[in-house]
């Protein structure tokens, strides 16, 4: 007993404090299962860990375990405490497996049950079994002395039951033979030919193997004449051509099948099929207006050119397309692709298959295989469908040229995804076909071409929308401020529409900078479906790459906003050219649209055009600067343009006012002449107009008596000085060495130089012109004494307003210092008026 507890407790040695473990659930039931596979010898796995065998027999756990070995050790070893310590553990730990071994006794009650009840059911289950078996080997026996009384009955006739049934089998093939002549006869004439090739070719072997037997000899020959009759008349089915592709394919292998020579069915079974295609062509080219004559074309021309070809109006600012539409045909192009492709290309391949099944996959044998049949007709294939596609292709692009109008662009881009994706499915049936890459640069070319028309409706659109802001500012209208204005230098500081609504110069140019940004907004959509992601050949790398960088960014949007800016200065041609007859307005409208695009407009398109197109630029692209700097160009050309026109046009009027009067004998003046006052006016209208597009700009600091009407141009004792010795008959100084001393300390003024972007510079260049003409205008003439005081009234009225408008006063005090200077160098009486009445004329007048 004392051996058993010692077993017992050495396995709780290991670790003491699991035996007094008092707690309960999971973990402690985990800890007892444990510990029963460490006593077991077992692992988690259920098995018995393969360790060495102990030989020590202190060894509780080995199987040399000896009890009074163990308990003399343990004697010799320990005090008496600890013996006793060790009794009081092994206690406990034997209480905790008790207990433990008791719960799981009664956990598993229910399972020792079962396997109880399981076990009897058993024994029961196999003896009614073992009955059955018996009863089985007992059959089985008597089955087997029957099978062998049976076959020992049998063992005589066997050999002449097998003999009788070969004889049977042979008198069937022989009764086949006999009857195959009629058997075909019948055939041929229920039209049975795959029948009856097939019944021929089961006999055909057995005939020429005994065909040197006269009666397998007849039966050969009128096999034979019958089935010539039958290859005349698949032959003739196959020329006649009305059978459908599955006759005609049914046709073509039963022919093979007769040894008929695989190259020239080849050639016949093609032939008949491009007759077919032929005929879907011949369908498609008659939905296609024949080509035009030249007479027919030009009437064509002008009529659309009569119509509103315009793609809308340059003062509506919602997206219009050309009213162009394609030419009146009895179907649109998705219908006639839709044709083409349901009728020919499906026919085509159909085509491809049955040739194919035919002539390239049917296995060959025997001496067919020798014969290399498949790549001989698959040659001849790809002549035929090259050829075909050809024709094919020739007919859609004519159709495709007469899709002109560029209103609704998505049925041309569905036509030719649809064009495209059928093409498809001949590069699937015939690999290494041309026809998939000749159809992809047919898109190409139809989206190529598409490009170009939208651009050539955008430069169309742009000249109309020109021609329409000529004519509103042609038409007389009123100002702001009431007063009638027209013909050059007019200010348009408002027009009143068809509608009677005032319309100034910004609205109009702000009109026509929106239908025009509009227009390229809609154009871009449209472009766009081309790169749509449902469209089959938008993944192809040109679509992916050239189109949207070279055909869309450089060929419409770059191309369009050069055009814009070259045919702006083309308004700047000399006068007597186009140039000569724009009106100022216009000049000075387009110089402010180039400048907004080289500002903005610009940059906004073409970032607008790679955002959309999400172009990746591969090859060289034209840079948004070049753009703006071509754009500042032309608005810098336009505005020079500009102030150039307008002082031609106030020069005109003071060379007449200057050439016309006889300055000789004029009377004493009065009052200041119409003809300034007109050029004060008309300054003061170009002012206005200018200030409208055109910014301030920065002017020079005034000197105090800038803005008194009063300034006189001889308020200084130098013009005292240099006229006093000059104007008496004493005086023999000569008055052009002191005009030439005094220009050279003057400020060399250069007239016609560019002009800034703001109104003080356009307004200074204008000035400089007019009064640059006056002074030459006056050296020409001789005065007297009252054409002298004449001049010197009109420069102090005019030195009384134009000083307002330029950036320096001193600019137009030195030229009208000149004019009156060359006025007194040319006069007979030099005589000036006094000072004084000059400014009561002035005020008065």
């Amino acid at each position: 007993m004392g051996a058993h507890w010692l077993c017992c407790g050495s396995f709780f040695e290991t670790d003491g404090s699991v035996g007094m473990s008092e707690d309960g659930g999971p973990g402690r039931r985990r800890r007892v299962h444990g510990m029963l596979k460490l006593y077991y010898g077992l692992n988690e796995e259920g098995k018995a860990p393969e360790l060495p065998e102990s030989l020590d027999p202190c060894d509780i756990n080995g199987p040399h375990f000896d009890p009074e070995h163990y308990l003399n050790k343990l004697r010799r070893e320990c005090s008496l405490a600890e013996l006793m310590d060790q009794e009081t553990c092994m206690v406990k730990q034997i209480r905790s497996l008790d207990s433990d071994m008791q719960t799981l006794v009664y956990e598993n009650y229910n399972k020792f049950i079962s396997a109880t009840d399981t076990i009897r059911k058993m024994k029961n289950d196999f003896k009614k079994m073992e009955d059955e078996m018996d009863c089985l080997s007992a059959n089985m026996s008597a089955i087997t002395e029957f099978s062998a009384s049976i076959s020992g009955t049998l063992q005589d006739q066997h050999t002449q039951i097998t003999k009788l049934s070969g004889v049977h089998t042979l008198l069937r093939k022989l009764q086949f033979l006999f009857e195959l002549p009629a058997r075909l006869n019948k055939c041929l004439e229920l039209q049975a030919y795959a029948q009856a090739v097939s019944s021929h070719r089961r006999a055909r072997c057995v005939l020429q193997q005994y065909s040197h037997l006269p009666s397998f000899k007849g039966i050969q020959d009128d096999c034979h004449a019958i089935m010539e009759k039958l290859a005349q008349e698949l032959r003739q089915k196959f020329r006649d051509g009305g059978s459908s592709a599955k006759d005609l394919s049914e046709c073509v292998e039963l022919l093979l099948q007769l040894d008929e020579p695989a190259e020239e069915l080849c050639d016949k079974f093609l032939s008949h099929a491009r007759s077919r295609l032929e005929l879907d062509l011949q369908g498609l080219e008659a939905e296609i207006r024949p080509y035009p004559s030249a007479p027919t074309m030009k009437d064509a021309s002008a009529r659309r050119q009569s119509s509103t070809a315009a793609l809308g109006s340059p003062t509506d600012n919602s997206p219009k397309t050309s009213t162009l539409s394609s030419p009146s045909l009895n179907t649109d192009i998705l219908e006639f692709i839709d044709r083409g492709c349901n009728e020919f290309v499906s026919s085509l391949c159909l085509v491809i298959a049955s040739y194919q099944e035919l002539f390239i996959n049917n296995s060959q044998t025997g001496e067919l295989a020798s014969k290399n049949i498949p790549q001989m007709a698959n040659g001849k294939l790809h002549v035929f469908v090259d050829d075909l596609a050809a024709r094919y292709f020739s007919l859609v692009e004519r159709r495709i040229q007469e899709e002109k109008g560029v209103g609704d662009n998505s049925l041309l881009v569905r036509a030719l995804d649809r064009f495209h994706r059928r093409l498809q499915a001949v590069a699937k049936l015939l690999p290494g076909s041309a026809v998939p890459n000749q159809g992809t640069e047919i898109v190409v070319r139809a989206a190529t071409e598409r490009v170009k028309q939208y651009l050539s409706a955008l430069q169309s659109f742009y000249m109309d929308s020109l021609t329409d802001v000529r004519q509103a500012l042609a038409t007389p209208r009123l100002s702001v401020t009431g007063v009638s204005v027209a013909g050059g230098g007019a200010l348009l500081g408002g027009v009143t529409s068809s509608r009677d609504t005032p319309t100034s110069l910004p609205e109009l140019l702000s009109s026509l900078s929106a239908s025009i940004l509009n227009q390229i907004k809609s154009v871009l959509a449209s472009v766009h479906l081309f790169t749509a992601k449902d469209i089959t050949f938008s993944n192809k790398p040109y679509f992916k790459g050239e189109f949207c960088s070279q055909g869309v960014r450089e060929s419409l949007v770059v191309n369009f906003i050069k055009f814009v800016c070259q045919s702006s200065r083309q308004f700047c041609e000399s006068a007597g050219d186009k140039g000569g007859s724009t009106p100022p307005a216009l000049l000075l409208l387009l110089s402010r649209l180039c400048l907004d695009y080289e500002t903005s407009t610009i940059s906004y398109i073409l970032t607008l055009t790679d955002e959309q197109f999400l172009a990746q630029h591969h090859s060289p692209v034209t840079p948004v600067t070049t753009l703006c700097a071509e754009a500042r160009e032309a608005a810098q050309k336009l505005l020079n343009h500009y102030v150039k026109v307008q002082g031609l046009i106030i020069s005109q009027m003071l060379r007449k006012s200057v050439e016309t009067r006889d300055w000789v004998n004029t009377i004493e003046p009065r009052n200041v002449r119409a003809v300034m006052k007109r050029v004060v006016e008309d300054t003061t209208s170009i002012d206005v107009q200018v200030g409208l597009l055109y910014e301030e700009g920065v002017r020079k600091a005034h000197s105090s008596d800038s803005s008194k009407r009063t300034f006189s141009v001889y308020s200084s004792s130098r013009q005292q000085a240099r006229y006093a010795a000059s104007y008496t008959p004493s005086a023999p100084m000569d008055t052009n060495l002191l005009s030439n001393i005094h220009k050279l300390f003057s400020e060399r003024i250069d007239i016609f130089s560019s002009v800034e972007f703001n109104k003080v510079s356009v307004m200074t260049g204008i000035i400089k012109i007019s009064l640059k003409t006056f002074l030459e205008c006056v050296r020409l003439r001789t005065f007297g004494r009252y054409g002298l005081q004449q001049i010197q009234v009109d420069c102090h009225y005019l030195q009384m307003y134009l000083w307002r408008f330029v950036s320096d006063e001193n600019l137009v005090h030195f030229l009208l210092d000149e004019i009156v200077g060359s006025s007194a160098h040319r006069c007979l009486d030099p005589a000036p008026m006094e000072q004084s009445v000059i400014e009561v004329i002035c005020e008065r007048g």
